[in-house]
This record gives C-alpha cells, structure tokens and sequence, in this order.
C-alpha cells in the first residue's frame, strides 16, 4: 500500500510526563509532533516531473487541508478534475539531532500520492482516505527543506473506490501534515485489549512494539493506567527485550464503563527508558465496554439492551469539500450526538482522526468502513491494494473504544469495473480473506457489509436494502420488511433509509404514490428507468420525509427485538450522479444541509432520540400557506417533553400528552382553522421535571389559491455578515406567490459582487429549483459603495433585474 512504508499508528500525542516518583531526571528526547498546515504552495499541473513543477511560476498560496475540487465538484459544469497535482512547503530545521529520526505524517491525501524531501524521492502511499507517515531521517537537514509532494486523484480502476460510487473522490492533501521527532530508541505501537470487562473487573493487555536499531540493552517499559479523572490506577514496568513487550493488568476492580451515555475514557501511558532517562512516551485512551449482537435479536452494550439510533456521515462541507478542519469535523459529530444518535456509520471510506476523536469522546458507537464501494471484484493488484487498506484501517483505528464494526464493504457487486467483475464465487473468495485478515488482526470486533446478499453468511452482521416508501413501495411496509429479514439474517442491522427533502418545499397533500405505485417492495434496483417510486413522482417536500422518518422511527422504538437502524444521511453531500437533482449535483437526503443547518427531519429524530427538552412545530420554513376558509389543517408539534399545549392566535387548543405509540408526532398533533394573514402558533412543552421549553412560528395564510405563474420577483436583504440574501419570487397575475412553482431559476451578479455559487446548499447554488415557488442566493458585495446588479430567469419567463443600492 506504500512505499519505504512502515507500520506507524495514528494518535500520537506531544506527552509532557514527571515521573520524578520512578526516574531520577528526564531529558530532552521525547517525541515532538507539529502541525505543518499553514504556508504551501499549490500547483495545478499534473507533469510527474519534479523538476518541471519546482521550475513553474503559477504556484499559489495555500494552507492545508485543500481540494483542489471544493468547488468544481458543484459547479454547474458537468464532471470535476480528475487529474494530479502540486504542493510545495518550505520548513525550516533549526537543528537536526543525530540521535532522533524524523517523519512527515499525512493524515490522508487523495488517491495517490509521492512524497519528496530535498530533491529526492522519500516515499509515497496509494490510496485516500487514510493516514500515512513517510521516514524522512536521511534527507532532512539544518535549515531550510523543500518539500514537494504529488497528488494525483485520477480515475484508477486499480484502486478503490470505483469510480461508479455516488459521492465525489475529492483530490489534494485533504487532512492534516505533521512534522514528527521521534528518539532512536521508541514506541512505534501500542496494541490496546480488554479482554474481560465486566461492572465489577475489567483485564487489560497493552502490546508495544519498540524500534530499538542499535540494540541497547538497559531499555525499559512503564505503562501507567489513569481513570477518567486522572487519577493513577496501576503500573508496572518490564524490560525490553524484544520488538514487542507485553504488559496486561487483571482484576481492575469496579471500571468505569464506557457508554453511548457516558463515555469514560481511560489514558494508558506508556514510557520507554534508557537507564533512567526518558527516551519516548505516548498516550492513548482505552475505554471498558463489551458488546453483543443477539441471534434473531437486539444488540446489547455492557450488558444491556441498546436500540442503535444511527446515522451516516459523509466527509465533506460547503466550500472546502473534503478538506474539512478540525472544528468542522468535530461540529458535524456533536451535532448528530445532540439529536441524540448513539450509532454513526461513516460511510464509504475511513474519515478524519478528529472523527474517531469525537466519537470516543461523545459516546458514538462506531461502523468503520472499508471503501470497497460498487465496481465489483477486481485483478490482483486490486485485490493487493485493498486488502493493505483494510490492514491500514484496522492498524490505525484499534484503539478506539467507539469501533464495534469494520465493515467490509456496500453494494460491492453493483456496475463492475472489471470484465467479470460480478462473478459471485470470485467476489465470495476475496470476501471470505478480507473477512479472515479482519478477525486475525482484531478478533474482538464484528465484521459487516451492506447489500451484497451473496455473502451475507461470510460476515458477522448484514444489512440489506430497505427504502421503503423511497426508492420502492410505501414506508408503511418497514414493519414487514425488519420482520423478515430478523428471521432471515443471525445478525440483521438496516443500514440506509430515508428520502431527498428540498428546503422549503411543503405540500397539503403530499405524493405517497398511493394508487400508483406497489405498496410492498423495498429493495433499491440498480437501474431504475423503469421502475415508478417516490424518488421518481414525489414531490421531495419536507413534509413527506417527515412522514416517513416519524414512520420509520415510530415502527423501530416500538420494536422491543429489533437492533436499530442506520438513517441515510445525516448532510447533505455532492454526488457526481446527480446533476439534475434540485440542487444540482446534490444528494438531498440529508436531515442537515450542506452547511449542517438543521432541515424538519432533524426534528423528528430529535423529538425521538434527544434527552434536552424542546417543541418544533412543523415547519419553521413553511410560513406562507393557502386553502379554503374554514378547512382546518393539521399541525404536528416534534417534541420529547410529556406534554404540550399549542397556542393559535393566543388561544389554548389544548394540551396533549406525547405517547410513543401513537403516529404521527407521537399524537402531539393539533387541527388549526387558520385565519386570513398572519397566524401565530406557539407550542408549551413541559417535561417530565416540570422544565418548560417553547416554540414560535408565524404563519401567513390566505383563500385563494394561486394561479399559473407569469413572472419572477426579486428582492434583497441585508444580512448580519454585510452580505445580502437575494431572493427570487414566481408570482401570478394577481400578485400572488405560486406555491406550486418548483421549475428551476438561474441567478447571476452583473457587477458589484460575486455569488455565493458552488456551495450546494439552499443559498448556495446558482441553479435550484424552487420551494414552493422561492429560491434565493447569497451576494457577497465587492465594496460598501459599488451597486450590485443581480438578475434572474428561466426558459419560461424573461429575466428579471434588480439593482440593490448597498
């Protein structure tokens, strides 16, 4: 999987430790590791020449993580770049330590990758998504080293995943780059086990491997186990006299469980000596917790019953794509955790260690996943490349207490690559090793894949496809399809479930497909021209996948043998397969937008899953409404508090009590008689310790319904960042807003300023189709004092200006 490539593991931390108890004086040689992100040149040309690049003009200036495709990947020109490019940083090395070896750590770049150090080749690494640490000991030198390196995302069947999968293979240098030091003498590993865990005692075994090149023989290892609050547990030190040393405590009285609840997490700190002296230390954390798949049945976590609430994650933002930072990563984590999730499938390929981080550290129970995505099975160099991306996966992420599942694999068979790609018995046989390399090196966890219903009997859990009221039949027919398959599989999980929502979008009487589509079904078929379902005819309001989410959850936590089920997904993400959708090159099946703003799905979750009290009352993005006078509308208020009363125009409609039993809303459901213009509702809630939490929204209503659209209107407004919020309205003859108006418009700026394009979200594309007859962009202005000229239009109305004064 790389070249002049040596196994070295993820989490490596600066570690500052007085052990003035144990050894009588420290030194100066322990590890250092520091981020080199800022100050790189980029440069887009794909010559494999070093010589060539380093002679080129037209290098920009950059800091890292970067793609060079967080745009172009949304753009509204067809296809992205597909092709290697540059990165230059020049780092400066005040002294080099002849004693110390040093490496360039890469957190993950995308696909292929060639690192050079000075002017020679230092190593390289195939395959993204992954980390990667390059030796760069005997070409690095006192003062200043140019480092080039060469990222090349080319379409390349030999590596995974193909290129048929529904999300973009961003390219660039996507993740974090360390300068690590590291003492001659050192930890290169630390292998963490709990062999037995239980409420009363918990074992724990640490195997280190140590890189000891001159073969010193006064070299000595401590382990040190501190609880979460840092106090000490137990230690103990043994003498190094192999590559590997084990060390294992028995009977730790009383652990402190970890939980999706509470996430205790222990540090081991493990210290290589040399005499007395410090030569190396690193620190991970370990958390106590065993785990069981029920045959036929639920999961069950340190013993007890644990229904999985989970979602999916894609890596990637508006306007940085892959290229996320730290803070993104760790925002998009807390966020599923504060809807309530305690499961996070991270699909289809190993994601950033801040990631894992946050999920050890939150409570997120983890299903790692190796990108072998569609394409099918491949030669032998496929075959070699994937299975060292499984061992780099499993390598890199063993310690992390949140992993319970390495997953193999999603839809593998789907479009081969390669000329027989589909034969089942081959794909069985790489299966079957891949399924062996996992439970060898990590005999503690499960082994999973989705949708590959040939080899479902080769690994510990499967999940099959189930889109009900989607991509086949109504969702009323979930009850039925978990019921089958808790019969079929020993160990059945339902990975991906859901719709596309547009934002904004509502209808009185959604499309369910009743009468025209087959209400049973639920598989997703491959190609689907000929196949009617709601993904097709519906209408992609917001209040259908509300619908079917309140459902879908409605059926799982009244479940009492089911094991939970992985919603699909949780943003909004960019798929090159889907240039016509609303947002064009969108998957909209998000429950947050691309920028994690929360669309009504979000709610329904929360109302479910979340322990913070709260009311939503659907929908804070449905406040223009029309119908007969005197025609009540149903309303639904998504709360987890025991009870709610909801407020019309002040006047108490009631107070309902939430009951997990009944659908929709779990019965907080109310029938509202609108009056003409605006209405106001407000929903109480009161939970259980008497807590009381609100919510408020303004509905405008009216009588007459809207004839066929004849024009566009636009409008700005000024926006809290200086920027402004230009908003295109389909009107009528009679002035009205066309509610039923979902055609796609076009901005564009003229002058004064730029479009906030390429961003894939509701205010963020230059192209979208309209909600309920509106769609708007954001403008950022280029002076305080220069107009800005803005206009609209689609083939069936003349374009429309408007010219905002700023």
């Amino acid at each position: 999987m790389s070249h002049n490539y040596k196994s070295f593991f993820t989490c490596i931390f600066v570690f500052q430790f007085c052990l003035s108890s144990i050894f009588a004086q420290t030194n100066t040689d322990m590890r250092t590791k520091i981020n080199i992100n800022d100050n790189w040149l980029y440069l887009e040309n794909n010559t494999p020449n070093l010589n060539d690049a380093a002679k080129a003009q037209n290098w920009t200036g950059i800091n890292l993580p970067h793609s060079w495709n967080s745009e172009d990947a949304t753009d509204l020109n067809p296809g992205y770049r597909r092709d290697a490019s540059w990165y230059q940083k020049k780092l400066n090395i005040a002294k080099i330590d002849s004693n110390q070896r040093y490496f360039l750590y890469f957190e993950g770049s995308n696909i292929t990758t060639k690192v050079y150090l000075n002017g020679k080749e230092a190593g390289g690494h195939i395959g993204g998504y992954i980390g990667f640490t390059i030796d760069v000991t005997n070409l690095i030198k006192e003062g200043n080293n140019d480092i080039f390196v060469r990222v090349d995302n080319s379409y390349d069947i030999e590596v995974i995943p193909s290129q048929k999968s529904d999300f973009f293979i961003y390219g660039g240098i996507t993740r974090d780059v360390w300068l690590i030091s590291k003492f001659k003498n050192n930890i290169d590993n630390l292998k963490i086990t709990t062999p037995e865990v239980s409420a009363k005692k918990a074992s724990l075994n640490i195997i280190a491997s140590t890189i000891n090149p001159e073969n010193a023989k006064d070299l000595s290892l401590t382990v040190i186990l501190k609880n979460p609050k840092g106090k000490k547990v137990v230690s103990k030190t043994i003498p190094v006299t192999d590559k590997t040393s084990k060390i294992t405590f028995e009977n730790i009285k009383n652990p402190e469980l970890w939980d999706t609840d509470n996430p205790n997490l222990y540090t081991v700190s493990a210290i290589l000596s040399e005499g007395n002296k410090i030569k190396d230390s690193v620190n991970e954390k370990v958390g106590f917790r065993w785990f069981e798949f029920k045959d036929h049945g639920p999961f069950f976590l340190n013993g007890k019953r644990l229904l999985l609430r989970g979602t999916h994650r894609h890596e990637e933002q508006a306007g940085v794509g892959a290229a996320m930072s730290n803070a993104q990563h760790r925002a998009d984590m807390e966020l599923i955790k504060s809807m309530g999730a305690n499961f996070v499938r991270l699909a289809h390929y190993p994601q950033d260690p801040e990631i894992y981080k946050a999920c050890d550290e939150l409570g997120l129970l983890v299903w790692d996943e190796l990108p072998w995505c569609r394409g099918g099975i491949g030669d032998e160099l496929w075959q070699t490349n994937t299975k060292n991306m499984l061992a780099e996966i499993i390598n890199q992420n063993y310690n992390h207490p949140s992993i319970i599942i390495w997953s193999l694999g999603n839809e593998m068979n789907w479009l081969p690559d390669f000329p027989d790609g589909d034969n089942t018995d081959r794909t069985n046989v790489f299966l079957n090793q891949l399924n062996d390399i996992a439970h060898k090196m990590d005999p503690t966890r499960k082994t999973a894949i989705r949708k590959y219903y040939e080899g479902s009997h080769i690994v510990d859990v499967f999940s099959p496809s189930i889109w009900s009221g989607w991509y086949s039949g109504s969702y009323k027919s979930y009850q039925k399809a978990i019921d089958v398959y808790k019969k079929e599989y020993n160990h059945f999980i339902h990975a991906e479930y859901g719709g596309d929502s547009h934002v904004g979008r509502h209808s009185e009487n959604p499309v369910t497909g009743e009468n025209v589509i087959k209400a049973e079904g639920w598989e997703e078929a491959i190609v689907q021209t000929k196949v009617a379902n709601i993904a097709q005819i519906g209408d992609w309001s917001e209040n259908y996948i509300v619908d079917l989410f309140d459902w879908h959850l409605h059926v799982s936590e009244n479940d009492p043998n089911f094991v939970g089920n992985i919603q699909w997904a949780f943003k909004d993400f960019a798929t090159p397969l889907r240039p016509e959708d609303d947002i064009p090159y969108m998957n909209q099946k998000g429950l947050v937008d691309r920028n994690g703003n929360p669309k009504d799905a979000f709610y329904v979750f929360k109302s479910y899953w979340a322990k913070e009290p709260f009311t939503y009352i659907e929908s804070h993005t449905w406040t223009e409404r029309q119908g007969p006078e005197n025609t009540p509308r149903t309303i639904s208020v998504f709360s987890n508090c025991e009870k709610v009363t909801l407020f019309h125009q002040g006047k108490s409609l009631g107070e309902k009590q939430r009951n997990l039993a009944l659908y929709p809303a779990n019965g907080l459901t109310w029938d509202v008689n609108f009056s003409k213009g605006e209405n106001i509702l407000i929903a109480i809630g009161e939970a259980k310790n008497g807590k009381k939490v609100s919510d408020t929204i303004k509905v405008n209503y009216r009588f007459n319904k809207n004839e066929t659209a004849t024009s566009l209107q636009l409008s700005a407004e000024k926006m809290k960042n200086g920027h402004y919020l230009v908003t295109a309205i389909a009107i009528d003859n009679n002035n009205l807003r066309c509610l039923d108006y979902e055609e796609s418009v076009y901005f564009q700026c003229l002058k004064g300023g730029k479009t906030m394009k390429n961003q894939g979200t509701p205010t963020g594309s230059e192209s979208i189709k309209m909600a309920n007859g509106k769609a708007s962009i954001e403008v950022i202005p280029d002076n305080p004092n220069t107009p800005i000229e803005m206009t609209v239009l689609n083939q069936n109305f003349k374009g429309e200006y408007l010219k905002i004064a700023n």
